[in-house]
């Protein structure tokens, strides 16, 4: 994993079990994590191909989980007549009162959040939820400048078995995760598009 990117790829993954629970015990949240790590970290590849992509990511910041954290009801939504960041948001719905949902002990200030990366998380989301998309973005950064000389492998991503499926439901949800998946996946496609290049075969749109 780039140095330049392991904050961002565990405080994105820190959220992405946060807010997708397992409900076993530990060795299910250890399965949960683990492809959700999994997810990010291609991602991540995918989307910061080079080192002076990670260098930049560490300088300029991710921009945090606020938009998120409204869409899963950890932070209110937008105020009255404030306009949302983006037209299709799917922050909250109008009328509806806020439940903050419960954060963990010692979670207090969140100052970890300001690391996570949204797009990271829509785009990792997608890579849950669709076999033959994490197959064609795994394939798409195999050679890709942050697994030279690595032996990692994506196999709890990829080739789930049962348990890691009995571990992370809500991770592998479609339609619990659409939420946080449609809020990039058209520039995950494309991004996935461009890097598997003109003579492969075309990318799947899940």
């Amino acid at each position: 994993m780039s140095a330049d990117l392991s904050s961002v790829i565990a405080a994105t993954t820190r959220w992405l079990v946060r807010a997708y629970p397992t409900a076993g015990g530990v060795f299910s949240a250890s399965l949960a994590e683990a492809q959700a790590r999994q997810a990010v970290t291609v991602a991540a590849w995918l989307r910061y191909p080079t080192s002076m992509d990670a260098a930049l990511v560490a300088v300029a910041g991710p921009g945090g989980a606020r938009r998120l954290d409204r869409i899963t009801g950890a932070a209110p939504p937008e105020p009255a007549g404030e306009a949302p960041e983006h037209p299709d948001s799917p922050d909250g719905a109008a009328g509806l009162p806020w439940i903050p949902a419960p954060r963990e002990p010692g979670d207090a200030d969140g100052a970890w959040r300001t690391w996570v990366d949204e797009i990271l998380a829509s785009w990792a989301a997608c890579l849950l939820t669709s076999p033959e998309l994490a197959d064609a973005a795994v394939a798409a950064v195999a050679h890709s400048e942050h697994a030279r000389g690595t032996q990692i492998e994506f196999r709890r991503l990829t080739r789930p078995d049962a348990l890691d499926r009995q571990a992370a439901p809500l991770l592998r949800h479609p339609d619990l995760m659409a939420p946080i998946a449609d809020l990039h996946r058209g520039e995950f496609l494309a991004r996935l598009g461009s890097a598997r290049g003109p003579e492969t075969e075309s990318v799947p749109s899940d």
